[in-house]
């Protein structure tokens, strides 16, 4: 495996970059590689053309310009490096995928995390304003898709009111603020309150990205330490 992974990495290195050879990879067409050689030995690719995936087609991204690409990766690989190579690999994550316009059956979305594949795909124009968080944010959902058994939803429905309702799913919903609540009541975010993953995602975006504040809110701080406790049962060594 060792060997394979060698000769792997000195095909990308010494070969020009052809998009047949990422897609025999990742199934992604029309991609070029942007960065290999990193820290935590995540690989970075970007869309020259725009693509379509899935069964249907129905997941679309366009390829951006050389300023937005060169800018948001590092933007990307800063946040990004926070991961270790050993925790990268418990998650199964290993490629990067940068476009803009991401969307899923005419849906904007801000990534589409592939666990299987091993892949992320970001939008580098989702969303300006909280880019970074959302970084994270689409990350725990790799997480999430690779110890489903470790966030059981039905155990975090409990912690929220009786009488709150997550919606059947986060298209459904109308609530999509990102703004991060003043009072949280038991949310960080008005997106928080779609489904019990994307809830998890904002909890887990926003400690991971420090903007969160020590509150007496009893609901949220189950929530914070339930993100922790599971983490931790993933990478003991993890730190927010």
């Amino acid at each position: 495996m060792k060997i394979f992974k060698l000769v792997l990495i000195s095909f990308f290195l010494i070969t020009p970059a052809k998009s047949n050879s990422i897609f025999n990879l990742i199934k992604i067409p029309n991609l070029e590689i942007y960065e290999l050689k990193t820290p935590n030995k995540l690989k970075y690719f970007y869309a020259v053309k725009p693509f379509r995936l899935g069964v249907q087609k129905n997941i679309a991204c366009i390829n951006s310009d050389k300023q937005t690409y060169d800018t948001k990766y590092q933007i990307i690989s800063k946040n990004l490096e926070r991961y270790s190579k050993e925790f990268l690999k418990k998650i199964n994550l290993k490629y990067i995928v940068m476009c803009e316009n991401l969307s899923i059956s005419g849906i904007n979305t801000a990534g589409i995390p592939d666990h299987v594949m091993k892949t992320l795909i970001l939008d580098l124009k989702f969303n300006e304003k909280y880019f970074e968080r959302v970084i994270h944010h689409e990350l725990f959902h790799i997480i999430n898709d690779g110890f489903k058994d470790l966030f059981n939803e039905n155990e975090w429905k409990k912690f929220n009111d009786p009488n709150f309702n997550y919606a059947e799913c986060s298209t459904c919903s109308k609530k999509l603020g990102l703004d991060t609540y003043k009072d949280t009541n038991g949310f960080f975010t008005e997106y928080s309150m779609t489904i019990p993953s994307e809830d998890m995602a904002e909890v887990y975006s926003h400690l991971i990205s420090g903007n969160y504040k020590v509150s007496n809110d009893e609901i949220l701080n189950k929530k914070i330490e339930y993100i922790k406790e599971k983490l931790n049962k993933i990478d003991n060594t993890f730190v927010f």
